[in-house]
């Protein structure tokens, strides 16, 4: 299922990129309202302003929902991976302490007191 929402997010990014770069910029409306036979193409009069910025509103619209649906697919997996074996803080710490307890061998402690480097206690 996550697959399938991932190809969807991926064509609806690229469809919202070709729909923005038809669309014409607002220096191109001047030209057409001295009689550009505007009433002649296929989207009307008004041309294709409010159609491709209504289809671009829905494209949108569908990345919003396809991007909040992968979120919560990932937020799924984020707690799924706690089971997975790794473990808490809680843990890593009380084996860091008891790492520090450990007994040094004679010849280490020899080593660390003829270094000036002070010792971490």
């Amino acid at each position: 299922m996550e697959n399938v929402i991932l190809i969807v997010h991926v064509l609806l990014a690229a469809a919202i990129v070709a729909l923005v770069l038809l669309q014409q910029g607002k220096g191109a409306e001047a030209g057409a309202s001295f009689g550009g036979g505007a009433s002649q193409t296929v989207f009307g009069s008004q041309g294709s302003t409010s159609f491709l910025g209504r289809l671009t509103a829905i494209m949108a619209a569908g990345v919003f929902a396809t991007s909040f649906a992968l979120a919560v697919f990932a937020k799924q997996k984020a707690v799924s991976v706690n089971d997975a074996g790794i473990p808490a803080a809680e843990v890593i710490e009380s084996a860091a302490e008891a790492q520090k307890e450990l007994p040094v061998l004679e010849s280490q402690q020899a080593v660390q007191s003829e270094t000036d480097i002070p010792v971490a206690e």
